[in-house]
């Protein structure tokens, strides 16, 4: 349930609120809106006491949250979040203006990071993708150069001003990872890795959460409440496409979840159309696409020489591609209201 205060309640009032949903044995999330101020109460249903709670000073209402994602939902908060990316240019998810992230599947050396990520920036984007860990189905293919990977995109962001946005992969990663990422990646495999994804939600950097190959959107909700449910309220959802019956594409990217999301959610989501697609040629249409149907943001996977990449190059575009998209990008974004 939601918890929603008068307009001009006072710091003292909240706090109030807080401590008799402490003493329920519950959490509390703060919601600090334009007029007033919204508390979540997360935890068992059982505990809750609506009648204890809406007689409070400063209190105008309760209200039940009916959807299962209680954070998530539009029902406790019609404002839409805007999470920042972090770096120096200042890109955000959410806003008026959109989230272009992109970089390759993975750091394979520094020159090779470098290049791109001087390319991606002068294409338009704000933020640097780059897998340092990297899940593999084969454990004998190529796996990430780790912490040195790490570096090699911190000096990314150095040189650039990029966003770094990066993967982790386990709970034992999350530290050392939030030391070097603007934002923690949680990738499709790990969608449903409940450890970690409360391990990152404790943390105060951004997550951009990937939908699972076989996740629906409520459970892909769900996974964010997780996330929100630990105090860190910054997640950005990411539609990578589903595992369907279908050959001629890697996975099906249903871009319908875009507006449907932004229906029942304040959160930001952006589409990721390389893992969505599997392939080159189809990406500059899928990015068009996803702007054109409401996206607040693309990750893309950039390389400079697909054919030799050590991960993915079958779905990578080239800089040269990628300049020449970010053109009718942003008439479709114009087209919108939005900009890139």
């Amino acid at each position: 349930m939601i918890i929603v205060m008068e307009q001009g309640a006072t710091r003292s009032q909240v706090d109030y609120v807080v401590n008799l949903i402490r003493e329920m044995g519950l959490r509390e999330h703060i919601i600090v809106g334009a007029e007033r101020t919204v508390v979540g109460v997360i935890g068992d249903d059982r505990q809750k006491d609506k009648d204890k709670l809406e007689n409070v000073p400063g209190v105008e209402k309760v209200i039940p949250v009916l959807a299962p994602y209680k954070m998530a939902s539009r029902e406790v908060k019609k404002e839409r979040t805007i999470v920042p990316l972090g770096g120096r240019l200042g890109g955000s998810a959410g806003g008026k203006k959109l989230a272009l992230i992109a970089g390759p599947c993975s750091v394979e050396d520094r020159s090779k990071l470098l290049e791109i990520a001087h390319a991606v920036k002068e294409s338009g984007a704000t933020g640097l993708r780059g897998g340092a860990f990297k899940p593999r189905t084969s454990p004998y293919a190529f796996q990430g150069l780790g912490e040195k990977g790490l570096e090699i995109l911190a000096e990314a962001r150095e040189q650039t001003g990029l966003a770094v946005v990066t993967e982790v992969m386990s709970i034992d990663q999350v530290q050392l990872v939030a030391r070097y990422a603007d934002v923690l990646q949680v990738g499709a495999r790990n969608m449903q890795n409940y450890n970690l994804l409360l391990a990152v939600g404790e943390q105060s950097k951004p997550v951009l959460l990937k939908r699972g190959l076989s996740a629906t959107l409520e459970e892909f909700l769900l996974a964010a409440e997780y996330v929100i449910s630990r105090g860190n309220g910054h997640v950005i959802l990411c539609e990578r496409g589903i595992r369907t019956f279908e050959t001629y594409c890697r996975n099906t990217l249903p871009l319908a979840v875009v507006p449907e999301a932004h229906r029942i959610s304040h959160l930001p989501i952006i589409v990721d159309p390389s893992q969505g697609t599997g392939h080159a040629h189809l990406v500059p249409d899928m990015c068009r696409a996803a702007v054109a149907c409401g996206a607040d943001g693309l990750l893309i996977e950039c390389h400079a020489d697909p054919a030799h990449a050590l991960t993915d190059g079958a779905q990578s575009i080239t800089p040269g591609v990628l300049q020449s998209l970010t053109g009718s990008l942003r008439r479709i974004a114009a087209a919108v209201d939005r900009v890139i």
